[in-house]
């Protein structure tokens, strides 16, 4: 782990010095005209490996943006520049231009982005969600605001699966929860998540999760089941509790400084790009995650996979007002009111 963070500042630190060289949105110095007709590179990290759905948004946005301008897009995945924390210090720093961060983690910067981790709020169905993120008005309108304030310039969001809970044991209700570790992220909302659950939420750096399962340190965690496959967590956490919980959603963004310092068509392309990658995540994911959990039970006969019924469900969905409440004195007014515009677009977005 330590290696990979070493490597990862290494990087950052050649991108830094190759700046200028490269024609990036720092050369103050060239005018929008000659930057557009020269092309310039742009740097894009994100928190995925190859082929899983940040990698693939990101290519999408790349074929864009190379096949209908002078620019080049370089993609930069998981570990290459650090963790999840690197790659936005690096993104507001100006040393990347774009960066695809879930809200797990921007949520020590954005308070309010923590909305998505309040259990049984976003639905599971593929259709439902689909139509939220297309239509939400909290994710058009007032979100941008909020990333704005920390020199971000929200592109889009999306879902990439429902989160699915895997463990040590089968798991069918809070009590079977009670005395194990469960990974969480560095989300206060989601530590209050599992604290309500009945586990004990345990804050873990990505690189350490799989040995932590391995030696028993941790005894579960949650992910998209493409994470889960293409991460092997299945090899030592086998068990796959499907509790209905969640959405697992990201964020893709741009430095600001750098976004609003480009030419009004290069500013049309970005976003058309983006419209282009976030129209192919719709019809990309859903589906995606039962291709994963057949993939997962054909590499393993270990895994166990438990489908909630609605009464063991139940007693999940009951503790999820606390989560709620705990949001709301996060965040005050501003996010009972983000709050209120979420139910009220997840109600115009249901499929009757």
């Amino acid at each position: 782990m330590l290696l990979k963070k070493v490597l990862g500042t290494a990087v950052a630190s050649v991108l830094v010095a190759g700046m200028v060289a490269c024609g990036g949105s720092e050369d103050k110095t060239a005018t929008n005209a000659t930057a557009e007709s020269k092309g310039q590179n742009w740097r894009y990290a994100h928190e995925e490996y190859e082929n899983d759905v940040q990698d693939v948004f990101a290519y999408k946005f790349k074929e864009y943006i190379e096949a209908n301008s002078a620019h080049s897009l370089q993609v930069f995945r998981f570990g290459e520049l650090g963790e999840s924390d690197d790659i936005m210090e690096q993104t507001q720093a100006g040393i990347l231009q774009f960066v695809n961060q879930s809200p797990g983690f921007t949520g020590s910067l954005i308070p309010e982005a923590q909305i998505f981790f309040i259990p049984y709020l976003l639905p599971v169905e593929e259709a439902h969600i689909m139509a939220f993120f297309k239509k939400s008005k909290a994710i058009k309108e007032i979100f941008p605001k909020l990333y704005a304030e920390q020199g971000l310039e929200l592109l889009t969001m999306y879902p990439e699966g429902e989160v699915v809970l895997t463990t040590d044991e089968p798991i069918r209700s809070p009590d079977d929860l009670q005395g194990k570790n469960i990974r969480t992220m560095t989300n206060p909302l989601l530590l209050e998540t599992y604290k309500a659950f009945g586990g004990i939420p345990t804050l873990l750096p990505w690189g350490e999760v799989y040995g932590g399962l391995q030696t028993n340190i941790l005894q579960g965690q949650e992910n998209p089941l493409f994470w889960i496959e293409s991460g092997g967590l299945y090899e030592v956490s086998p068990h796959l509790t499907f509790t209905g919980h969640n959405q697992f959603t990201t964020a893709m963004m741009a430095n600001k400084e750098f976004f609003d310092g480009l030419s009004a068509k290069d500013q049309t392309l970005i976003k058309a790009a983006t419209d282009y990658a976030f129209n192919y995540m719709t019809e990309y994911v859903p589906g995606l995650g039962e291709k994963k959990l057949q993939a997962i039970m054909d590499a393993s006969d270990e895994v166990t996979v438990t489908r909630l019924t609605a009464a063991e469900r139940q007693v999940f969905i009951d503790r999820a007002p606390q989560v709620e409440q705990k949001f709301v004195e996060i965040t005050g007014e501003s996010g009972q009111a983000l709050l209120e515009q979420f139910k009220a677009d997840l109600k115009a977005s249901a499929i009757q």
